[in-house]
């Protein structure tokens, strides 16, 4: 079988998934890059993967490996498309080849009605995304996002053609009972955030947090990694409030070093609203054991979460300190919760497992056979009618 993905740039959180494919598949699997990756990731600390694997086509580079991604367009019996021109992916569609999006929501849903219904260039882009093929039998929807099946089925696109997707990080595997045996021995509880400081993550929330749980003499300290235009503003707060004891600005951490800081921590939390698509680093939080509190409305947390099982998820601020008050002081909760999220990433969203599930997701469609991935990534994603009250406005999330 014939793959290609098609996607701006390959990055870290693809990369496992994307040497898997290769493993299974050989030279019979292509990965095509449409642009340069952004100065902002390299400045970060991100690589430049693209010139690292030989499975990458660089369609941004010259002719000739636009040639090459034109042509893997047409002959690949399955293309995934995460990002790509009209022409290099029309003719595809024309012929109604078997073809999988792969998006997380609908600009409409995130962004807002008018926002987005009077921004011609985002009209055009869903249109000729969406819209244009709609009534193709064989395109279907990857959505990598909990909400997205949800959009999409709204505007009646994709019927029962939209499967569970996501970013799948490398996954370490460890003894689980003396990963807590060190967590435990931490003298206060330590509390980590790791995202990049701008507003849509808001790390005005964490420092609500801190100043809220220091009043009420919680023992704790929390590391904020990462780094964006909002942390000078949140270091000037952090010493306005006198909490420079309880609550550290890290600042930015190498990709490859960040499972280090959470491999200490008794607890990761999430405070992204709706404009987070994904949110990899809940991936990587689960995979080293802490303890996941997260905001609902970020793109993977119904998918992974459980509530009360894996993690806990809230939707107002005082959910939000509820919940972290009762795992700091509840430490048997706080252990089983942690070993239930790292099970939930181990056995069911990895790269391997991903990997396979795809894979067999292709050749049953292909030969028209009965979908039989039952959970995880590549199954059925269904709407689950109880999440309607999930999308919580900033104001509900500040309370």
């Amino acid at each position: 079988m014939k793959v290609t993905f098609y996607s701006n740039f390959l990055t870290h959180h693809q990369l496992p998934f994307c040497l898997e494919m290769k493993k299974k598949l050989g030279d019979d699997f292509k990965f095509v890059s449409t642009m340069k990756i952004f100065q902002w990731r390299l400045d970060l600390g991100f690589e430049d993967l693209d010139s690292q694997y030989d499975f990458v086509v660089k369609a941004y580079e010259n002719q000739e490996e636009y040639n090459k991604a034109l042509e893997l367009a047409l002959s690949s019996d399955v293309v995934i498309i995460g990002s790509t021109t009209d022409e290099c992916i029309q003719e595809r569609l024309k012929q109604d080849k078997l073809t999988f999006r792969y998006r997380a929501r609908i600009f409409l849903f995130v962004d807002g009605f008018f926002k987005t219904i009077f921004d011609k260039e985002k009209m055009k882009l869903f249109y000729d995304r969406h819209i244009k093929y709609r009534k193709n039998k064989n395109l279907h929807l990857l959505c990598a996002n909990a909400y997205g099946p949800r959009d999409f089925r709204l505007l009646g696109l994709y019927p029962d053609k939209i499967y569970k997707w996501g970013y799948f990080p490398k996954t370490d595997y460890y003894d689980m009972e003396e990963l807590l045996k060190r967590k435990n021995e931490n003298s206060k509880i330590e509390i980590i955030w790791v995202a990049r400081f701008i507003k849509w993550k808001h790390p005005e929330i964490v420092v609500k947090l801190a100043e809220r749980l220091k009043k009420q003499g919680y023992h704790f300290h929390i590391k904020m990694l990462g780094t964006g235009e909002l942390e000078e503003k949140t270091k000037k707060e952090i010493r306005k409030k006198h909490l420079e004891e309880v609550l550290e600005v890290v600042g930015k951490v190498p990709s490859d070093k960040v499972k280090g800081y959470m491999e200490k921590a008794n607890i990761f939390i999430g405070t992204s609203d709706s404009k987070e698509g994904w949110g990899v680093v809940v991936n990587e939080a689960m995979n080293t054991g802490c303890t996941i509190v997260a905001n609902r409305r970020m793109g993977s947390i119904p998918f992974l979460i459980q509530q009360n099982e894996s993690g806990m998820m809230y939707k107002t601020y005082k959910e939000l300190e509820e919940e972290v008050k009762t795992l700091i002081k509840d430490k048997e909760l706080r252990e089983k919760l942690a070993q239930n999220a790292y099970q939930e990433i181990t056995k069911k969203w990895t790269s391997e497992i991903a990997a396979k599930n795809l894979l067999q997701l292709f050749e049953e469609i292909l030969e028209e056979k009965t979908i039989t991935i039952k959970e995880g990534p590549a199954s059925k994603a269904t709407v689950d009618k109880n999440r309607k009250k999930s999308y919580t406005t900033n104001q509900e999330n500040k309370r």
